[in-house]
């Protein structure tokens, strides 16, 4: 089936703008592209069918600016918008702005993205839909006392949480009683300034849990349905650097468990498009509620990798009004996915921000090997957006294999005029934690620091 959309405009940059591009392509459906002036020479512009510079570098100028975003769809005759992630990918405002248009939100409902968004509200939800949350407060901790107080039940280390944090932003971890009261208010003010509410709310700081989530798919019709897991235990200060996909410690009972109790959230807040359900795992498979996202995710790929799904076209079909076309039984993962994020920061300075004239660029390829990436020789890597320049997937019939193929493409990798992690990921590629899948998401913190 044809789908009714005249034109998709993508509100996006970068790799997923990319990614969108191409998923339209493959539906034959033209599409249309934003971009700021620091993005003219980006691989997405190059070979938009369509695009329309919506003003300077500063996102709050172009990619934030709402009414210029809305009129590039006026501007273009576009009827639907994707909003990749980040930028307004996560603002009900903007998701009642775009409709106010008449243009199809390609991604959740406003009153499914504000539940998400206030994670003191969906943890709320997940408890009373079956879920095990994260131990920690049952609502808003309003005060510094009452903070002291909850930290000392818990037992430190504690994380003091943003209730509209996002992106591994908005979260403070404190280690002992004496301070909690500062970094509490550092915190309260932190998310007031960052995400315009200022309320906390406190977890117990799992440092060895693995970070598991599953991918939900839905549609209008009320259909929810879960794919298999990824595994997003290889962090650095709560930022993922690494995702794969199965878990190396999830076993299809557990499986199955995780997918059921995402489905049932997902029909709680009323989930209509694309949407993920993380949680942490300790070392005893105790899995515990993390967080609700409605939209999509970055490491989306490695879930298409050992599924054989599009989920973006997926996400276009259901903006359409089309039934989700999924086999009853969940799809087990054929084979294993690794997927490894090219950041433009130096990990030997602390992750230091690098930006600069891209000279060269050659990416690998090979059986088994897919590369995400809006590089090109001779575009200028700005320093006013996220770091993420590139993605390396690389899929074999199992673990070891697609540990050796990624290491084969990331020594075929090179990106010179800037700093990346391409070397970090070769080093993890040949770490006995990571090879024999010991992972937690305190782990390379703790190899770093070693």
């Amino acid at each position: 089936m044809s789908l009714p959309f005249k034109k998709v405009l993508i509100a996006n940059r970068g790799e997923v703008a990319l990614r969108i591009i191409r998923a339209c392509r493959e539906l034959g459906v033209p599409s249309a592209l934003v971009y700021s002036e620091a993005d003219r020479d980006s691989l997405p512009v190059l070979v938009a069918d369509e695009a329309v510079c919506i003003g300077p570098a500063p996102a709050q100028d172009s990619y934030l600016n709402v009414s210029r975003v809305l009129s590039a769809a006026e501007i273009t005759e576009a009827d639907a918008l994707h909003p990749g992630y980040g930028f307004l990918a996560d603002s009900p405002e903007f998701v009642e702005a775009t409709e106010s248009c008449k243009l199809t939100f390609i991604g959740p409902s406003a009153a499914t993205m504000r539940l998400s968004r206030d994670k003191i509200r969906s943890r709320q939800i997940a408890r009373e839909t079956g879920l095990s949350v994260v131990p920690g407060s049952d609502g808003e901790v309003a005060t510094a006392a009452d903070a002291a107080k909850l930290a000392t039940e818990l037992g430190y280390p504690v994380l003091v949480k943003a209730a509209a944090g996002r992106g591994g932003g908005g979260m403070r971890l404190i280690k002992r009683d004496k301070d909690i009261e500062t970094g509490f208010r550092m915190c309260q003010a932190e998310a007031k300034e960052a995400f315009g509410d200022g309320r906390v709310y406190i977890e117990k700081h799992l440092a060895r849990a693995r970070h598991v989530e599953i991918q939900l798919l839905a549609d209008r019709q009320g259909n929810v349905a879960f794919l298999p897991e990824r595994d997003c235990s290889v962090q650095f200060r709560y930022q993922k650097l690494l995702e794969e996909s199965p878990s190396p410690a999830i076993s299809e009972p557990l499986r199955r468990q995780l997918g059921n109790w995402a489905v049932a959230l997902g029909k709680a807040v009323g989930l209509t498009n694309a949407g993920t359900v993380e949680f942490l795992m300790d070392d005893k498979e105790n899995c515990f509620f993390l967080e609700l996202n409605c939209r999509l995710h970055i490491e989306h790929g490695v879930t298409e990798m050992v599924t054989g799904l599009d989920i973006v076209q997926q996400q276009l079909r259901a903006a359409a009004g089309e039934p989700l076309t999924l086999p009853a039984e969940p799809p087990a993962p054929v084979g294993h996915a690794i997927e490894c994020r090219i950041n433009a920061e130096d990990p030997e300075a602390g992750f230091e921000p690098s930006s600069g004239l891209v000279t060269e660029v050659r990416m690998p390829g090979g059986p088994g090997i897919r590369v995400d990436s809006y590089l090109v020789p001779g575009y200028v890597v700005p320093s006013l957006y996220e770091p993420l320049v590139a993605k390396v997937i690389a899929w074999a019939p199992d673990r070891p294999q697609a540990i050796t193929r990624m290491a084969r493409a990331l020594a075929e990798t090179a990106i010179t005029g800037i700093t990346t992690t391409v070397g970090l990921h070769r080093r993890l590629m040949e770490s006995g934690r990571f090879r024999r899948g010991k992972l937690g998401i305190g782990m390379l913190d703790e190899e770093l620091a070693a």
